[in-house]
């Protein structure tokens, strides 16, 4: 475990951690959109897989400008929240109800990466690191972008359950 004497010491950490986080969910989110049966579904899974390669880099950016490296640690945490997801994948049953499973698992990932960024940027404002915070409030947005999808699309699955158990 690094050292945490500064604040700079605990934005490295916090970027490594994300920096795991995203690297991980670019192997994972191919198998959440394979799974999908929902067009609408499989396609956000597939943009957000573009987006995460894109945040992967932009996190190699600010770890630049931190002067450090972004590997060295394993995001435990998004290995978890991944592995629920994988569980979705087991289920049988209703596509559509699974396709909600799925949702709710990719949520789960979107919320645990937003509390991540948000924290980073924190960090970062305090530390007056305008371009590190820029770069890490471009990819919040998208975090927040990715879940708003999910919870449009679950609206409008939910209404398919309902209609087909009526």
């Amino acid at each position: 475990m690094a050292d945490k004497k500064s604040l700079k010491d605990l934005l490295e950490d916090e970027i490594k951690d994300l920096y795991s986080a995203e690297k991980q969910l670019v192997r994972a989110i191919p198998r959440m959109a394979k799974g999908s049966t929902d067009a609408a579904l499989k396609q956000a899974f597939q943009q957000h897989l573009e987006e995460t390669k894109n945040q992967v880099t932009r996190l190699e950016q600010v770890a630049q400008l931190l002067e450090t490296k972004p590997t060295g640690k394993k995001c435990m945490g998004m290995e978890g929240v991944i592995k629920e997801g994988a569980e979705a994948l087991e289920e049988e049953g209703e596509d559509s109800v699974l396709d909600l499973g799925l949702i709710g698992a990719g949520s789960r990932v979107e919320h645990y990466e937003m509390a991540g960024y948000l924290t980073a940027i924190s960090l970062a404002r305090q530390m007056k690191s305008a371009e590190v915070v820029k770069l890490l409030t471009e990819t919040l947005a998208e975090e927040q972008n990715a879940e708003k999808t999910l919870r449009k699309i679950a609206v409008g699955l939910s209404m398919l359950c309902i209609a087909a158990t009526t």
